[in-house]
């Protein structure tokens, strides 16, 4: 039986984690401090110290982390909060297994065609996924600790944010159906990407947090599947039932706008851990916009 300390739960993608861990028989408990209990980028090292020592976790994972800011917050988000729970818990929870949400951000520009693998060269082309490199990497050099980084290619289901491309656009074409217009605007959709359910995320996460042996450091969390963002978005539009003109203006994110192609290589996941994505494309756009319409 497992104690697990979450956070990040309130976030999509912890949201979806937390589901999956109280629903297995396997933990025993599922600790799930908000902000003001432990702050995990605000908060220092001793305030998390404290906190796994009472909560003396199997297991700790953390969704926590940001997409977009200076490169001082994305550091402050994704590098050090890693560092800080490797700290804390060689002090307060040597024994537990960590996990942390990783990104494909970490690869940078891919070859077209190609599935990148976990160990292909890591070249980064902004502070986001230099952010996350820096994470990934202290994770795998962390003698002594069980500690597993999850590189999260592009998660998308039901309740996910506009700060997304898909979560953006289904916000756009939602107010255009309410206000009769024929046009909505959005970035440029050219490029390929791997969009993996946010349920299937959780599922790989539940697997690393409650195998037994993990014999790896990291893992890609993909699909296995690129489509460019221009068929998501139509597949979007076409589940809403909106025929309008989607044009493309402006610049991408600056975390992906010069990555053309990205698409994962899951083996590793699948042979070591028995996962495998089970949800399609077409399924996951038909549940994001049902929960869209439902609330």
């Amino acid at each position: 039986m497992t104690r697990v300390l979450l956070f990040g739960a309130s976030g999509f993608i912890g949201g979806y984690v937390r589901s999956v861990l109280a629903a297995d028989p396997r933990v025993a408990e599922l600790v799930t401090p908000g902000r003001a209990q432990h702050d995990l980028i605000a908060g220092d090292v001793d305030g998390l110290t404290a906190l796994l020592r009472a909560t003396a976790p199997d297991a700790v994972v953390s969704c926590v982390g940001a997409l977009g800011g200076t490169a001082t917050e994305l550091l402050a988000a994704n590098t050090l909060v890693a560092a800080k729970l490797l700290e804390a818990a060689a002090v307060a929870a040597p024994r537990a297994r960590l996990v942390r949400m990783g990104s494909a951000g970490e690869y940078g520009v891919t070859d077209p065609g190609r599935s990148v693998r976990e160990d292909d060269p890591l070249v980064p082309v902004g502070a986001y996924g230099v952010s996350h490199v820096a994470g990934t990497r202290l994770f795998s050099i962390a003698d002594g600790l069980d500690a597993v980084s999850l590189r999260v290619f592009n998660p998308i289901g039901p309740g996910m944010s506009e700060e997304t491309l898909l979560g953006r656009a289904a916000a756009r074409i939602r107010t255009a159906l309410a206000e009769g217009t024929d046009e909505i605007q959005l970035g440029p959709l050219g490029a390929h990407r791997d969009f993996v359910d946010v349920r299937d995320l959780a599922a790989l996460v539940g697997s690393v947090v409650l195998a037994r042996d993990v014999p790896s450091r990291v893992y890609n969390a993909g699909s296995g599947r690129a489509v460019t963002a221009r068929e998501a978005v139509r597949l979007l539009a076409a589940e809403a039932g909106w025929t309008g003109t989607i044009r493309e203006a402006g610049a991408g994110p600056s975390r992906s706008a010069a990555v053309t192609w990205i698409r994962a290589d899951v083996t590793r996941a699948r042979n070591e851990l028995g996962w495998t994505p089970v949800r399609d494309l077409e399924t996951t756009i038909k549940d994001v916009w049902n929960a869209g319409e439902r609330r």
